[in-house]
This record gives structure tokens, sequence and C-alpha cells, in this order.
């Protein structure tokens, strides 16, 4: 069997899983792998279970992992063998138990000794889990990190690194250049109930809000940003939608030339929630540089007003029924700002600690009364419902020719060169009953470093 470049020497690693024995994943890493000469890069995104959340009673819910070091201990070994012997450039673990100091200790020992620079941060309100991310000092050195606390419904957080890359790629002939990179790791809401998609996507909007003012402080346009975690949410949902607006790609649907159609929808899996669901939740987003994309705030309108949407057709309304239940007792055509703010009330996405604030609620009154005359008539009503407003664009800058010349705008960024899902059975959307790593599937993308260029006209 090949091991991977650069591959950490020690028995423990490898002692890993027979159950995954056919799982080898990206044997090229850390080798040339594009046409630009340098090294492609993988990061690995994971879900490893806290086992503060781990049941092993089915009949006894209240019997968690945490209660048995050997069993936990043995757990965490095995996810440890498999990250160091697929040793990614970037390991963004989820639902890490922060609380345990002996596990923490443990990740943070044998990933030090490794080589990777290790981060974490833990959920806020001493939940006991939290994130860890190691960055592998071979292929990059970091600039900066920064700890995003939603303070809301979840007390979930963020972290976002800014790193180097220490190898320079070549931005033309005669130029070189150390490639900077954004990369983001979090966890999102679990959806217990629909009305709380308006939290998960708050806490995209906030991810993207800060990530927005961090490169326009820093100067940093014109880098890649690769997004990754458990989103808790599938390709059908709110989220994938609104961060598909933001020129976000998902790897794992790149690499395998998967579409957003519902066709392709559930073609793969990689969680198995503690309902007995399996869905896809788990996602490397690339967002290239130069990359077109909607205004941030028309982007969050939308995403929020197909929330509202859902929430009208989950109570079997269709579109002239949802017009007559927004004007409620109003006797002309239109929906006064009152109506609307009632009805969302009675939807259960404003009036509660999660929901709508009143300025957000008032910035999307804005967005949908076009002419400013202060209520809804019905075509600015079915402009919402038919989501005609703004189409997606999924324009991208194309591949530098440099026997054209230099471009007026010119950035590296990444191609998708591969994903693969570990266990493999995920990628038919199956999941094995024998996996007991976690609940949910690691997902790890390999990413070739390629030029860009677009007119300044198409930014």
């Amino acid at each position: 069997m090949v091991l991977l470049s650069g591959y950490y020497n020690n028995s423990d690693v490898a002692n890993v899983d027979s159950s995954e024995n056919d799982s080898v994943p990206f044997r090229e890493t850390g080798y040339v792998c594009s046409t630009m000469g340098e090294p492609c890069i993988s990061c690995t995104t994971f879900n490893i279970l806290a086992p503060i959340y781990k049941r092993l009673d089915q009949k006894n819910q209240s019997v968690r992992e945490s209660e048995f070091r050997a069993f936990w201990l043995a757990r965490n070994k095995k996810i440890l063998n498999w990250l160091l012997y697929e040793r990614s450039s970037i390991i963004c673990l989820q639902e890490f138990w922060i609380g345990n100091e002996e596990l923490v200790h443990m990740y943070e020992e044998r990933l030090g000794a490794a080589g990777y620079d290790t981060f974490k941060l833990a959920r806020s309100n001493n939940r006991g889990d939290g994130l860890l991310t190691a960055i592998n000092k071979e292929y990059f050195k970091v600039l900066n990190h920064r700890e995003l606390f939603f303070n809301d419904f979840g007390d979930r957080v963020a972290q976002l690194l800014h790193v180097q890359s220490v190898v320079p790629y070549s931005r033309n002939q005669n130029d070189s250049v150390e490639q900077e990179i954004i990369i983001v790791n979090t966890h999102l809401l679990f959806p217990h109930d629909s009305s709380l998609s308006i939290v998960r996507l708050h806490q995209v909007y906030q991810i993207l809000q800060y990530l927005e003012t961090y490169q326009r402080e820093n100067k940093l346009s014109h880098m890649p940003v690769i997004l990754c975690g458990d989103w808790n949410g599938s390709k059908r949902g709110h989220v994938y939608k609104f961060l598909r607006s933001q020129g976000f790609v998902s790897s794992y649907d790149i690499a395998h030339e998967y579409t957003d159609s519902d066709a392709d929808a559930h073609r793969w899996v990689s969680h198995r929630n503690h309902r007995g669901n399996i869905c896809g939740v788990d996602f490397i987003w690339l967002r290239n540089p130069l990359k077109s994309r909607k205004p941030l705030k028309i982007s969050w309108a939308e995403a929020a007003f197909g929330i509202i949407k859902y929430q009208l057709k989950k109570v079997s309304l269709a579109d002239n029924d949802a017009f007559a239940f927004l004007r409620a007792g109003n006797n002309g055509n239109n929906i006064t700002y009152s109506a609307f703010c009632d009805a969302l009330r009675q939807v259960n996405l404003t009036g509660l600690s999660y929901g709508l604030s009143f300025q957000e609620t008032k910035d999307l009154w804005v967005q949908a009364d076009t002419n400013g005359n202060g209520v809804l008539e019905y075509e600015e009503f079915k402009r919402i419902w038919d989501a005609t407003w703004l189409r997606h664009t999924d324009e991208d800058c194309s591949l530098a020719d440099l026997n054209e010349g230099i471009a007026e705008e010119e950035a590296i960024g990444f191609a998708v060169k591969k994903a693969v899902l570990f266990p493999r059975e995920a990628e038919k959307g199956i999941w094995p009953e024998n996996y007991s790593l976690s609940d949910h599937a690691r997902l790890t993308a390999v990413f070739s470093p390629m030029r860009l260029r677009c007119s300044k006209q198409s930014l």
C-alpha cells in the first residue's frame, strides 16, 4: 500500500480501522498535480461526534459515550489515525470535545508532532464541544486567526483563518506569489423545527458579512475562500441556495459533476442523524476570486423570502391563498406593512428570540415594496413568490491565457481535482451499518491551483 507524501511515521497511524481499508484517499496529495506545476492542496472536514452526544443505548438515550473512557478514547484514536494517515493540508473538525482536557491534549499533541498548527474554539455557554482547525505547516503559514460568536439560539461559533502558501505559485511567466487563502470552519444549528431555518440562515449571513468586512478592510478581494463544516442542511435547503448565490460551489458536487437539480440532490449522503434519517449536510465550499455574485444583502433578502414562502406553503397556502393570508383583513387588493408583520408572527418567523428582528423585517419590506408606495400589490407579491427579481448567475472567470497578454484582472484560484466521502458507501446514498467512527462521513477534497482572469466589466 502506497502511503501519502509526508506520512507521519508512527505505529499508531498504521492501525487504522479495517472496515475502511478500501478507502485510501488521494495518494497524489503533496505531489505536483496541477498544470501550473505547483503541488495540490487537500482539505478534510469531519464532524467527529462528541462523546457527550454519542448515544450508546437507543432504549436509554441518557447513556452517552462520555461516561466510558475506554470507548471514546479508542474511537478518537482511530479518528486521529485516519487524519494523520491522510495528512490533509487543512483539517476542519466539528463537535470536538473541548470540555475534556485529555482528549484535547491527545489531538493537539499528535497533530502538533505531525507538523500542524492547531486552533480550537468552544461553543458559547459551556456547551462542551466546539471546533478544531489544523493547518499543515508544510503547505501554509497562518497570518491571522479570528473567532466568530453568533450569540444566538444555538450557541454556535465559527473560525476564520487567513493563511499563506509556503510554496510560491506562479502568477505568470515572470512572477510568482505566495498565495493567500481564507478558511472558515463552522457547525450550524440542527433544524429541530422548520422555523429554525431562519437561525441557520442568520449564522451563514453573519459569516459572510464578517468575511466581506475582513476582505475589504485588508484589501484581500483577490483570493480564494474555502468554507468547511457541518451545515446541517441539504442541497435543497435555503442555506445551500444562499451560498450558491454568493458564488460558492460545493467541491464534492463539482468533482462528481452533480448539478443543483432535484435529481442530483440525494445522490450522496454524509450524515445519519439522531432520528435515523440520512442526508448530505457536510460541505467544503469554494469561492474563487473574481467570481460573479449578487450583493450580499440582496441574497439575504431572497433567502429570507424563500423561508417565508416555505412556511406559508407548509400550511397549504398556494400563491393566491398566501396573498390573501398576508393581506389579512385589508379590503384593498394589497398587503400593508402591519399585516405583513402579523403574518410573519403567525408562522413563527418573528416574535421569538431567534426570529427576524424588527430591522430585518423592515429591510425585507423595503426590498419587496419596489415602488415605495407603502403597500405590496399583487404584482410585487408574485415577484417575491416566483423569485423572479434576480436569477442565480453562475458565470465564472476563465483560465488565463498567457498567449493573449495580461488580463485586466488576474488572480490565482483553485480547480476541484477530486473529492471523496468516507465511508465510500455514502457516495451511493447508503449508510453502512458497520461504520462506527462517527454519525458523519468525513469529506476530503483536493484542489489544484489555476490562474484566473476577468475583465473589470464582469466584476
